[in-house]
Order: structure tokens, then sequence, then C-alpha cells
């Protein structure tokens, strides 16, 4: 199996959300600074595509932005907090293809708090049912594990299971994009909780076999964000694949491998030159060796996705011996 290049567009800082765990909407950018929609045509064909912010249905372009990659994206993604029905449903009926994943940090009240929101989870959960009568269907909900919602993950899976929706999961981090550096989660109860929402997913109760799959391959990812709860020393995930398996675009334009370091590796412009250009770049050489040295631990899904890939046998073992476990009233081996 071949690994599709994911390039991760953060189409601009603005947000209508106040997120506790994040603080781009304490920096936003200014519409009139914001890379125009044109410049996205000189990414290649073939690549899998995250259109993420902020909030870029803000963007009065966000129509011209889908138009450009839909047809040249293996996979077109949106990452948004729901907020905007209206636009993300057009958009849902003019591309059916893409893949839609809605932010959700906890139940109703637990959510708003967390993301700063008046009736936020309303608006994401009336964006998931409107979206549910289109003919897009790869769409599901994403949860940003942290120390005040974990225990609301089990509840967000059961709603997923029953809407018929996915359930993308992240945690914490501290990074230049996030702009943080007091992301923490580290407790016993954070971990019992975590382990109860993996054998939900080890033993998935979706219909349909490959909506099981996807649930086990989910719980798999999970791995190496229970080992980083648990304060595991480096070296328990797969080498990470930035600026080879990933790339990100700022809202100026500015190409960089990643969006967990604490400042922002910059290897060129996309207004200034060509892609390709930028990724043979000497800059890039340059922060290739960073990365091979950086020890910031992330447990980013896009280098467990990669990895599945290319070593199948690791999750298919892992998944049968942890089902095994189960089966048997033993503790997930991690």
């Amino acid at each position: 199996m071949k690994a599709v290049m994911q390039g991760s567009l953060i189409t601009t800082f603005r947000c209508n959300a106040k997120c506790n765990m994040c603080n781009i909407w304490k920096h936003q950018t200014r519409p009139e600074e914001e890379i125009d929609y044109h410049y996205y045509e000189k990414l290649p064909a073939g690549l899998r595509i995250n259109i993420t912010g902020g909030e870029s249905t803000i963007r009065k372009d966000i129509d011209d932005i889908f138009r450009v990659l839909y047809p040249k994206a293996s996979l077109l993604e949106l990452s948004t907090n729901g907020y905007n029905t209206e636009t993300i449903v057009a958009l849902a009926k003019k591309y059916p293809n893409i893949l839609i994943r809605i932010s959700l940090e906890g139940l109703p009240m637990l959510n708003d708090s967390k993301r700063g929101t008046t009736n936020g989870f309303d608006h994401a959960l009336r964006t998931m049912l409107e979206l549910k009568k289109t003919k897009c269907k790869n769409i599901g909900f994403s949860v940003v594990i942290s120390p005040d919602n974990y225990k609301d993950l089990i509840y967000l899976y059961d709603l997923c299971v029953a809407l018929g929706v996915e359930l993308g999961n992240s945690v914490v981090h501290n990074s230049w994009y996030f702009h943080k550096d007091d992301n923490q989660l580290t407790s016993n109860e954070a971990l019992l909780e975590h382990e109860k929402f993996v054998k939900a997913l080890l033993t998935s109760k979706r219909r349909g076999l490959k909506n099981k799959l996807k649930d086990y391959g989910r719980a798999y990812f999970n791995r190496s964000i229970h080992r980083r709860l648990r304060g595991d020393e480096p070296g328990y995930r797969p080498p990470c694949g930035a600026l080879n398996d990933f790339f990100f675009i700022d809202p100026w334009g500015n190409v960089s491998p990643c969006n967990g370091s604490s400042e922002e590796w910059i290897i060129g412009n996309i207004k200034e030159d060509s892609f390709e250009n930028i990724m043979n770049s000497e800059k890039a050489k340059e922060v290739a060796k960073k990365i091979k040295a950086c020890d910031r631990n992330c447990a980013f899904i896009v280098t467990e996705r990669h990895d599945m890939v290319r070593r199948p046998w690791k999750p298919i073992l892992w998944i049968l011996k942890n089902k095994i476990r189960i089966i048997r009233g033993k503790d997930i081996c991690w």
C-alpha cells in the first residue's frame, strides 16, 4: 500500500471560538493578509488535503478554495467547529466526496465551556444532522483529549455510534500553532477513562465490518496517545514523517513541516516559489535535520496513519492480541 502525502492548509487564524487548549483566537489574521485561494493551484495533484484554521468557513472565498482543490486532491478534508451550518452543508452538497470532521470537546455544557461558544454543541449537532441528509457520507465529529474532558469520551463515542458517524480524536499539544506551552494531561484517572474508550473501540458495536475495522484502527492510534499520557519516554511512536509524509501552509503562504514544533520552521513561501522548489530547497534540508533531532514526543494521527499503511502487521497483531486480552478479562497491553 502507498502512503499519500498530506498537506494541511491553515487558511486563516480567524476563529469564532475561544478554546482553552488553543490560543489561535488571540492571534487572529486579517482577511487582507491571508493567502489568496489561487495560490493553492500550485500544489501537486494526488495529495490528501486538510482545510483547517482557525475556523476556515469564516473565509468568504471558502468555496473557491474547494473548487480549486477538489479535482486534484486524493481526499479533501474540512476541519470545522460546525458553527456555520449553511456554509458547511453547501460545501457538502457541492463537493460530496469530501471528508468533514466537526470538533466537539464533550457534551453540551462542557463543550461550550471549553470552546468559549454560545450554543456551540447545538450548532455542531444541527450541522451533523443536516450533513446526514446530503450525499456526503464521510462525516463525523472529532475531539481533543484534555484535562477537563476525558470523562466525556465514552459519551461522545456512544453518540457517534448512535448517529452512524465517525469519531476522530487527538490529544492536547503545545506548539507555535496553538500558541500554548501549558497544555498538560497526566493523571491516573485520565488513563483509566482513556482505556475505557480504547476498549469500546476494540469491542466496536458499529454496524458493518468496515466501520468496525475503522474503530479497531483508531484504537491502535490511541496506543501512542495513551503512552504519551502515561509519560513514557520518547521512542514508543513511529519516526516523525514531517516534511516527507506531511506539511503545513500557514495563512500567509509559509510552508513548514509540522504544527508541533515550538517555533514555525519555515522552508519557503508558496506565493514566491513553486511547491517542488520549496520542498527540495536547502532550507528544507536544514529543517529536515531539526526534525530528525526533535524530541517533542508528539502523538499526531498522520504519523500513525502512514506507519500503519507501511507496516500493517503491527496494528493487526496489536489489535488481535488486545481483543483476546479483553475477552479474557485482562487489561490492554500498550
